[in-house]
C-alpha cells in the first residue's frame, strides 16, 4: 500500500450502514437504490454461509506463502520475481477456468515503466545566515527526480509554501501571488487543520505527497521536499530514508517527465527544524501561520544545492487480467483488483535483503485466486468479472493508473472496481473497514451483503492517514469507475477492546514496507477467508443486476462519471 488532477478532493460524509441486531452496533438507515436491486434486483442471498465455497484458509496461506516466498525475491517489477509471479498467477487462473483477460486473446496488458536509480555520493549543501551544512540522503532527506535523464542538479533558495493547497472550492490557495519558479519548495504532510474546511480530520488529496509534488512542477519549482512528521505522515522516517538509493518507477511519457521539478523527495523534520534555524526562523511558529488562510510563502533566505545522478532502464511489467466472461451482458464488467509487486530486494543490506511483502500485498493478489475459485464454484455471473492483478503500486499506483488511462475494457462500462491491499492476519472480527465512506452508492451493496453476514461496516478509524488515495482503487476513481475498497476490521472476536487498533498500530510501526513483513506462525487467517466472502458476495450480487451504481451528490469524482453515463443508471 502506498501513496491527479489537482481539483480531487474527499468531503467529509458519515453515512450509517444498515446491520443486524445484535451483531456489534451500527445503525440501521434504509439502503439506497443499489441495495435495493436497483433497474434489475440482484438474486437474494439464499442460504448465505460465513465462508463461500471454494475459498478456504488452508489455500489462502498456501499462495501467499509461495509468492512471499525467497524464490520470488520480494516481487519488484522488472525483476525475475515479477516474471515469477506472473507464471505463478497466470497458472492459477488458466487452472481454474478463467479466460485470458485482455481482449487481445493474452493474460497481461504491458505497462511501459521507466527505472531510476540514484546513484550514492552527493549531499545536500546548505547554506545562509552565515553558515553552511551538510545535509546526508537517508539520514536527513531523500531526493531522486523523475526526469529521464543522466542528471539534474539544482541551487536555489528553499521556500516555506505550508500546505501547499491551491483548492478553489475552499476559497484557499497558500501560494498567493508569489512566484516560486525556480525555488525548492518546502511542504507541510497532510492538509491544512480545519474542522469546516478540507476533510476535517480526514485527509483530502491535497494532504497527499503526491499532490504536492504535482502543485510545485505546476508553479514551476526546481524542487519539491514534503517535510516528514510521523503522526500526520502515518509511517516512520525509515520507511522512506531507510534506501535512499533504491531502483524507483514511473510510466513512460511523452516528454521523459521534463515537466516535473528537478528534484522531488522528503525531508526530515530536524532536518527542516535546522533550516528554519539558520534562517532566524521557528518551525513551529511558521506551522502554526501555515494553517490560517491568509498565509503566504515565506522565503528562508537559505540555499540549496545538490545534484541527482543517475542509471536508467526501461521495461514493460505486466498487469495480470484474467476474466470469467458474463452469461447474458458480457460487456458489461465488474472488476476485482489487486497489486502484486513489492519492494524487491535491497543489496546493500546485510543479512536479510528481501522484502518479502507478505501481508502487502501477497495476501491481496492471492485474495484475487480465492475470489476466482469462488466464483467458478458458483453461478455463472450476467455481467463479466474480471480478475485484475496490478503491478507498482509501490511506486506510485502505476500499473493501476496505466490501466486506467489504457483501460481494457471501456470506463462507461465498467460497473465498477473492488480492491483488496493487505488482508486480515489476526483472526475473525465483528466489523469491515470501509476506506471513503461515502463516496458511492457501493455502500448499499457492501450495506446490505454485510448484513445477511451478520457484520457491520465502519467507516476508517484513521481518516487523517488519507488511505482513499494511497491504493489502486484511486486510479478508477479518477477515472469516474465506482471504487471501494474494504480494510480489515477493527473489533476482534474474544479479543479485548482496542485489540485491533493496536494491530494497526504495530504493524504499521513494525512490518510496513520493512524486511519483516513475512507470513508469521501466529498468523489467524479466519477473518481474512470471511472478508473474502463478503468481497465474493459483493462483486456476485453487482454482477447478476443491470443497475449502476452512482457516485454521492457530493464526491469529486460523480462529474466525470456523469459525462461517461449522461442517463446515470
Amino acid at each position: 500500500m502506498i501513496k491527479g488532477a489537482n481539483d480531487v478532493r474527499r468531503l467529509p460524509i458519515t453515512i450509517g450502514l444498515t446491520v443486524l441486531a445484535g451483531c456489534g452496533g451500527g445503525v440501521e438507515t434504509p439502503a439506497g437504490d443499489m441495495a435495493r436491486g436497483g433497474a434489475a434486483a440482484a438474486p437474494a442471498m439464499a442460504d448465505v454461509t460465513p465462508v463461500a465455497d471454494g475459498i478456504s484458509a488452508d489455500t489462502l496461506l498456501a499462495e501467499v506463502e509461495r509468492l512471499a516466498s525467497d524464490a520470488f525475491g520480494g516481487r519488484a517489477p522488472g525483476s525475475d520475481g515479477e516474471t515469477l509471479t506472473v507464471e505463478y498467477l497466470t497458472d492459477q487462473f488458466s487452472a481454474l477456468g478463467l479466460e485470458p483477460g485482455n481482449p487481445d486473446g493474452t493474460w497481461v496488458q504491458n505497462v511501459p515503466l521507466v527505472g531510476i536509480t540514484p546513484l550514492d555520493g552527493d549531499a545536500l549543501e546548505v547554506t545562509g545566515g552565515g553558515e553552511r551544512r551538510t545535509l546526508t540522503p537517508g539520514a536527513d532527506y531523500v531526493a531522486y527526480t523523475k526526469r529521464v535523464v543522466d542528471e539534474v542538479s539544482v541551487d536555489a533558495e528553499f521556500v516555506f509554501v505550508g500546505y501547499g493547497a491551491v483548492a478553489p472550492e475552499y476559497d484557499w490557495n497558500d501560494f498567493k501571488a508569489v512566484d516560486v519558479t525556480g525555488k525548492i519548495l518546502l511542504f507541510l504532510v497532510n492538509d491544512p487543520p480545519s474542522e469546516t474546511l478540507f476533510g476535517g480530520p480526514a485527509m483530502t488529496y491535497y494532504g497527499r505527497w503526491t499532490y504536492k509534488h504535482e502543485i510545485a512542477a505546476e508553479m514551476g519549482a526546481a524542487g519539491a521536499l514534503v517535510i516528514h512528521e510521523p503522526g500526520p505522515a502515518g509511517y516512520p522516517w525509515e520507511v522512506i530514508g531507510s534506501s535512499p538509493y533504491g531502483e524507483s518507477f514511473d510510466l513512460v511519457a511523452d516528454d521523459r517527465n521534463m515537466g516535473r521539478a528537478a528534484i522531488e523527495g522528503w525531508i526530515q523534520r530536524d532536518a527542516t527544524v535546522a533550516l528554519f534555524e539558520m534562517a532566524g526562523l521557528d518551525f513551529e511558529a511558521e506551522k502554526a501561520r501555515a494553517a490560517e488562510m491568509d498565509f503566504t510563502p515565506v522565503p528562508l533566505g537559505v540555499t540549496g544545492r545538490t545534484r541527482v545522478r543517475n542509471t536508467l532502464r526501461t521495461i514493460d511489467s505486466q498487469n495480470v487480467v484474467a476474466k470469467i466472461p458474463g452469461t447474458d451482458t458480457p460487456d458489461e464488467v465488474v472488476i476485482y483488483m489487486a497489486h502484486w509487486d513489492h519492494l524487491g530486494v535491497d543489496p546493500s543490506l546485510e543479512g536479510d535483503q528481501i522484502y518479502n511483502g507478505a501481508a502487502d500485498n501477497a495476501t491481496g493478489t492471492a485474495g484475487l485466486i480465492e475470489l476466482a475459485r469462488a466464483f467458478m464454484a458458483g453461478e455463472a455471473p450476467r455481467r463479466s468479472v474480471l480478475f485484475l492483478a496490478v503491478t507498482a503500486e509501490e511506486q506510485g499506483l502505476l500499473g493501476s493508473r496505466y490501466y486506467g488511462e489504457h483501460p481494457l475494457y471501456p470506463a462507461a462500462q465498467t460497473v465498477a472496481a473492488l480492491n483488496m491491499d493487505v488482508l486480515n492476519q489476526w483472526g475473525r472480527t465483528r466489523d469491515l473497514t470501509i476506506v471513503g465512506m461515502g463516496q458511492s452508492e457501493l455502500d448499499d451493496v457492501a450495506g446490505e451483503v454485510a448484513a445477511r453476514l451478520g457484520r457491520v461496516l465502519n467507516p476508517d478509524p484513521e481518516p487523517e492517514k488519507g488511505f482513499y488515495y494511497r491504493s489502486d482503487h484511486f486510479s478508477f476513481a479518477r477515472v469516474g469507475i465506482p471504487a471501494f475498497y474494504a480494510d480489515p476490521g477493527v473489533d476482534y472476536l474474544d479479543k479485548p477492546p482496542g485489540y485491533g487498533l493496536a494491530k494497526r498500530e504495530e504493524y504499521t510501526a513494525n512490518d510496513y514496507h520493512a524486511l519483516s513483513d513475512e507470513v508469521k506462525p501466529d498468523w489467524d487467517l479466519s477473518g481474512a477467508i470471511e472478508d473474502l466472502t463478503f468481497m465474493y458476495h459483493m462483486g456476485a450480487r453487482l454482477a447478476a443486476t443491470d443497475a449502476w451504481p452512482v457516485w454521492s451528490e457530493t464526491s469529486e469524482f460523480r462529474a466525470i462519471r456523469d459525462a461517461q453515463r449522461p442517463s446515470g443508471r
